[in-house]
């Protein structure tokens, strides 16, 4: 059925905004999850859907259940025709391990008209087609987003203002939305990622069974996890202060621009998306795509997918001059060196061959497995995490998976 894949997700979304004729009070409660196994054939780096996990497949477990699970509740709150509220809170693994549940949404709705809506507090991120569903496993076809697109920015809500405004071309349907805000992400030992002075805009347009949406913001960037390297770095002399000014997230613009369509008339659908994330620093400029086509065989979606993401930017440094330096300087230089060598290395470069199938076997559940084949290219380690001395980019390297998507 149509509405069982990625279309499924447009139905989900409005969830909260659902009956708007009602003018009486009202409220619901509803819940979605994703039950998930993943194996890996290899122990040198971990495989995650997201660099916001603690540990995934791989080097922490040949299985693992922390890659794809997850359980979320969404509670939406109607006052009346123009006032509205919705709560979402979800419990997946973070960066430190644990599943302590976190609010991925809550805001309030204005309906200033039957066409203008303006919400305030933690809003989705309107980047990428699956952006108002990124967390409901059971709205899209695969076992999980493709990691080269959606894991350039792991950021999934803001905490701002956002506008919509609606409007149609005869059978063409427009929505388009602006929005400006932040988001303050606390790492593990102090650290923390903040996206502040954070705007952009997205355009989503139907007609018929086509979707298509083009995204675009800016931020200004800070990401402190490493500044007690790049302060060394700046320390060493001219040169290391100029690279750590060049590589350290401090403060840096950075741009993210992401177009896709979905054509999907029934019995069938295709996807395809291409997302850039252009940033002055160790995190480099790359550019992910995507493309992926299902089938549907009564309640079976055996589904095909292709996605890769390369650097725009070199990922090699020659680093300090170490010519002419005293023997202890240049061991501490050459140090240097190596950690940001490595520390480009983790600016991916990937591609990934998918086969699956989903299974609805009964209403509101749906069965996925998936088998990804992996190859972090041209020295980079990918998407890769928790990377070993063993690992060789290059190598392909396979990951089966597992998972029971439902909504309640």
């Amino acid at each position: 059925m149509r509405a069982a894949a990625v279309l499924a997700g447009l139905a989900w979304a409005p969830f909260v905004l659902a009956d708007d004729a009602v003018t009486r009070p009202s409220w619901s409660l509803r819940g979605f999850g994703s039950a998930g196994v993943a194996y890996a054939d290899f122990a040198d780096a971990d495989f995650n859907a997201s660099i916001l996990k603690g540990n995934g497949v791989g080097h922490s477990g040949r299985w693992s259940a922390n890659v794809d699970s997850r359980l979320g509740a969404q509670l939406s709150v109607k006052a009346n025709a123009q006032w509205s509220a919705v709560l979402q809170v979800i419990s997946e693994q973070r960066l430190d391990s644990n599943y302590r549940p976190s609010v991925e949404w809550a805001n309030v709705k204005y309906q200033a008209t039957p066409d203008l809506s303006i919400r305030a507090g933690r809003i989705a991120l309107p980047i990428f087609l699956a952006a108002d569903y990124r967390k409901i496993g059971y709205t899209y076809p695969w076992v999980r987003t493709p990691v080269e697109v959606y894991g350039a920015i792991p950021f999934s809500n803001s905490d701002g203002v956002d506008a919509s405004y609606r409007f149609n071309f005869g059978s063409v349907k427009n929505t388009t939305q602006v929005f400006v805000g932040r988001t303050d992400l606390k790492l593990p030992g102090g650290a923390r990622i903040e996206a502040r002075k954070l705007a952009g805009f997205s355009d989503t347009v139907e007609v018929g069974a086509l979707t298509g949406r083009v995204s675009m913001l800016t931020t200004d960037l800070t990401f402190d996890v490493l500044r007690t390297f790049f302060d060394s770095l700046a320390a060493f002399n001219a040169r290391g202060a100029a690279l750590a000014e060049l590589y350290a997230v401090d403060h840096k613009r950075a741009n993210a621009f992401s177009a896709g369509i979905n054509y999907d008339p029934g019995n069938w659908y295709v996807m395809a998306e291409a997302g850039r994330m252009k940033t002055r620093s160790f995190l480099g400029d790359t550019t992910g795509v995507y493309a992926s086509a299902g089938y549907r065989l009564g309640d079976f979606t055996p589904y095909l997918g292709y996605a890769r993401v390369r650097s725009n930017s070199s990922t090699t440094e020659p680093g300090i001059d170490l010519a002419g330096m005293a023997p202890q300087a240049a061991a501490a230089g050459a140090a240097l060196n190596d950690y940001l060598s490595w520390l480009l290395t983790t600016v991916p470069v990937q591609r990934t061959v998918s086969v699956g199938t989903r299974w609805d076997f009964m209403t509101d559940v749906a069965l996925k497995v998936q088998f990804d084949r992996i190859t972090p290219q041209g020295g980079s380690r990918g998407t890769f995490t928790n990377v070993q001395p063993g690992f060789v980019s290059g190598r392909s390297v396979s990951v089966a998976s597992a998972v029971l998507d439902f909504v309640f």
